[in-house]
């Protein structure tokens, strides 16, 4: 009985599960100019950081290997439901943000199950203000599907080889009779030294859009994405070039977007943030209907009141050009904006983590 005992001991050391979270909600304001602009006010879900629910765990199996699990949901705490991460409001809790396993060694690891997509997710992580909230990076505004998470997805991410490291992803289709259908491949190749990172990203998502109409027509979404910062100390400073491309038979539009971001800690305890960023972008599906440019200027502070929780407020001016009407989003509120004018938003909120 003690033989058992301590044998059972023994393999719970070598085992963990971690339950965590966030809870992040607050109150938001959007405007839109112009005579036939309106405005919205009401709470939100995650603009700081996206609310979520997660359990993971690690087992160790000897000799460097070990095996993991993730399973993470997303949650609208304005609302109580499981929305976020593709899941629609009014969805009931699932783990549409993560649900992977996944074995990890020297050689890296190996992940499977439905994930965010290496492409995106480096990328992303140059934006101050990273895509979530009224200061969140567009880059991805034209592109349809699910151009952030996959289901069905391999995933392999190298170990950090003297600063470099890269990550690779393919999702199957899983389409009767047509292999290529509805598949995706990607990745990244990233370095990072010290004060420096650096990241180039490309993907690919066949058939991206199939709400309207066949595989023959469905476009194809090539994306590529360059992003960069160096840390002074005083400040940091980032920067992404990106490129969002649907090419198909009812299809052809391309966005170009850079943004350029500052964030700097401020006593200790909080951040400042600041962001520009330029969407220029091509239709020609649509006798170059929508077609333009947007001008956006993000500002925000983040107070920490404590190692997991902080207060934070956000303001985001978006000027639309020629065709394009982009709107701000982040905040679940519907709003009329105009072609061709400026919109204007705000949000503030609480942010616990656990």
């Amino acid at each position: 009985a003690l033989a058992v005992l301590a044998a059972s001991g023994a393999a719970m050391a070598q085992s963990s599960v971690t339950m965590f979270g966030v809870v992040d909600t607050g109150v938001s304001y959007v405007k839109g100019s112009g005579d036939a602009g309106t405005s919205n006010y009401g709470m939100h879900s995650g603009a700081n950081s996206s609310s979520r629910l997660g359990f993971r765990g690690v087992e160790d199996l000897g000799g460097g290997l070990k095996a993991g699990f993730w399973l993470e949901g997303g949650i609208g705490t304005d609302v109580g439901d499981g929305s976020g991460a593709g899941a629609p409001k009014g969805a009931g809790f699932s783990f549409q943000r993560r649900s992977t396993v996944s074995l990890m060694g020297n050689f890296g690891e190996v992940r499977l199950g439905r994930d965010e997509v290496a492409a995106y997710n480096k990328l992303a992580g140059y934006s101050p203000f990273s895509v979530i909230g009224v200061g969140a990076f567009r880059g991805w505004n034209t592109t349809t599907g699910d151009g952030i998470r996959q289901n069905n997805m391999i995933a392999y991410y190298t170990p950090n080889i003297s600063g470099f490291n890269a990550g690779v992803n393919y999702a199957f289709g899983e389409q009767n009779n047509n292999s290529s259908a509805s598949r995706y491949v990607g990745g990244y190749v990233g370095y990072n030294n010290g004060p420096l990172s650096v990241t180039l990203s490309a993907d690919r998502k066949n058939n991206a859009d199939l709400g309207v109409s066949g595989f023959a027509a469905a476009p194809k979404l090539n994306t590529y994405g360059l992003g960069a910062s160096y840390d002074f100390g005083v400040v940091k400073v980032s920067g992404i070039a990106m490129q969002a491309k649907e090419k198909g038979a009812l299809v052809n539009d391309k966005q170009n977007s850079y943004a350029l971001g500052l964030s700097a800690p401020v006593g200790g305890v909080g951040e400042v943030k600041a962001m520009y960023a330029l969407y220029d972008l091509k239709n020609d599906s649509a006798n170059n209907a929508g077609e333009g440019k947007a001008h956006q200027l993000s500002l925000g502070y983040v107070h920490n009141l404590s190692k997991r929780t902080a207060v934070y407020g956000f303001y985001t001016y978006l000027k639309n050009k020629d065709g394009m009407n982009m709107k701000i989003g982040g905040t679940g509120l519907d709003y009329t904006s105009v072609a061709g004018k400026a919109s204007n938003g705000v949000q503030v909120g609480v942010r616990h983590a656990f």
